[in-house]
């Protein structure tokens, strides 16, 4: 799958290099790549030398020459050996070179900027397993560039604010999770294991993304199942009973070639218990009230502190321990990340996960969460499945 060349993002990435005095940025973290080629990689080896003025240079492992080109908006890309019978160093060295070689031929010697302060990054297409850059790295371009600087906030102010691309991307990563909610939903069984609804719901999102519509090329479903007692946070799936009249939590993640939904939603086989009635009613009007607050404008600190107030005069004070809203895009994790003792407004454009949940002392409870699309005329749901399960 190919997209036409994202003009809008590209211009909003050069201007703010123009505004920082940037030659060129040099980037490696896969999610970066994307953002400025398009271009999803296999391994997390690659590099895009974007300058400021004329065409960007894609650094890719050979086998995936084809792919860069074919889905990537660069038409300079250059290649470096998976494995060289004469040089023993990892993949990663030989695209430093070839790196090196970029910014001296096309004399971009200037003022360069890198990921200094990358502090997560997507992982690649290939495997659950990202690579990060060594020391050597961050010194690697000194004795080329006349000053080398973070280029990370440029990327993180730029990638905050989505296009209709993004957006579009998103819409389908959204609408994946919502067929493979709705597969869950006419087969979950009490008894079943938690880890056969996250394999049902998992297996789907990748069978029936991969070649979705004409439009994916690679979709892959990312979950943590809880049923009953289960239900806490930052624990793994386990082999526990699905339980009949008690909520079924799915926290799942869907990455469409690159672009990410980060979702939480709920599944009951019965009718459900009275206390989580009373629970789901009372994160449903804090929800609501989260979700009233996302305009134009409106103090990012004050989402934070509205979703943890309301959550404490229900009852749960100190509740939820996770963040309750942060971005989504090209990272399912991604700034801006609204916090009672941060600062900024929300601007249209953004996309943030909103999550409020509370969790009992020996287990139980509940999290809702969606994606939002920050419009002039407030808060667009990106996912159809319903937040209100019963």
């Amino acid at each position: 799958m190919s997209w036409p060349v994202d003009e809008l993002k590209l211009e909003r990435v050069r201007a703010l290099m123009g505004d920082r005095g940037l030659d060129a940025l040099v980037c490696r973290a896969p999610d970066n790549v994307l953002y400025l080629t398009s271009y999803w990689c296999m391994k997390g080896y690659d590099y895009v030398v974007f300058p400021r003025v004329g065409e960007p240079t894609l650094i890719v492992i050979e086998p995936q020459e084809a792919d860069a080109r074919r889905t990537g908006w660069v038409a300079d890309v250059r290649t470096f050996r998976g494995y060289d019978p004469d040089d023993p160093r990892p993949p990663v060295a030989r695209a430093v070179d070839r790196v090196r070689d970029v910014l001296r031929e096309r004399d971009l010697t200037g003022r360069i900027g890198i990921e200094r302060s990358t502090a997560s990054q997507a992982a690649d297409r290939m495997v659950g397993e990202p690579t990060i850059p060594s020391a050597d790295w961050f010194d690697a371009l000194t004795d080329i560039a006349r000053e080398v600087v973070d280029g990370q906030p440029l990327l993180t102010e730029a990638r905050t604010i989505k296009t209709a691309q993004e957006i579009e991307r998103m819409r389908i990563a959204n609408e994946l999770a919502a067929l493979a909610m709705e597969h869950v939903a006419e087969r979950i069984r009490p008894g079943m294991r938690e880890s056969e609804v996250a394999a049902l719901w998992e297996g789907h999102v990748h069978e029936v993304g991969v070649g979705y519509q004409g439009r994916v090329e690679m979709a892959r479903g990312f979950s943590l199942v809880w049923s009953g007692s289960g239900i806490a946070t930052f624990t793994a799936t386990r082999d526990r009973p699905i339980v009949a009249d008690e909520p079924t939590l799915l926290e799942i993640w869907v990455c469409a070639d690159g672009y990410w939904s980060d979702l939480t939603k709920n599944l009951c086989p019965g009718t459900l218990a009275p206390r989580y009635v009373e629970l789901l009613d009372e994160l449903l009007a804090v929800y609501r009230a989260a979700i009233g607050h996302l305009r134009p404008g409106a103090d990012m600190a004050e989402l934070d502190r509205l979703i943890r107030s309301a959550i404490a005069d229900a009852g749960y004070p100190g509740q939820p321990s996770h963040p309750v809203a942060h971005g989504v895009g090209a990272r399912a994790h991604e700034p801006p990340w609204p916090h009672q003792a941060g600062s900024g407004t929300i601007e249209a454009g953004m996309v943030l996960a909103i999550e409020p949940g509370v969790y009992w002392p020996g287990g139980g409870g509940l999290r809702i969460e969606d994606n939002f699309l920050v419009t002039a005329a407030g808060a667009e749901q990106l996912c159809r499945y319903p937040d209100d399960f019963r």
